[in-house]
């Protein structure tokens, strides 16, 4: 499966109410997670499943230096 559209999609539990600045992912069939912004969903991009893991990780320990602007 290599359309984004036909994904199944899933919005991050930290993302703005209205819809609008949402990250979402997807679990695809080949070992890989999709990756987009809800504002420009035809834009996405795959990682392997054990890279993504490792930055969900990194990002829950705070191990990460992310800017909030």
């Amino acid at each position: 499966m290599s359309v984004l559209s036909e994904l199944k999609w899933f919005k991050s539990s930290f993302s703005e109410a209205s819809g609008n600045a949402c990250v979402e992912v997807a679990v695809r069939n080949d070992a890989r997670v999709a990756i987009r912004h809800s504002v420009h969903p035809a834009r996405g991009f795959t990682v392997g499943r054990t890279a993504f893991s490792s930055f969900v990780t990194a990002v829950r320990s705070g191990s990460l230096s992310i800017s909030t602007r």
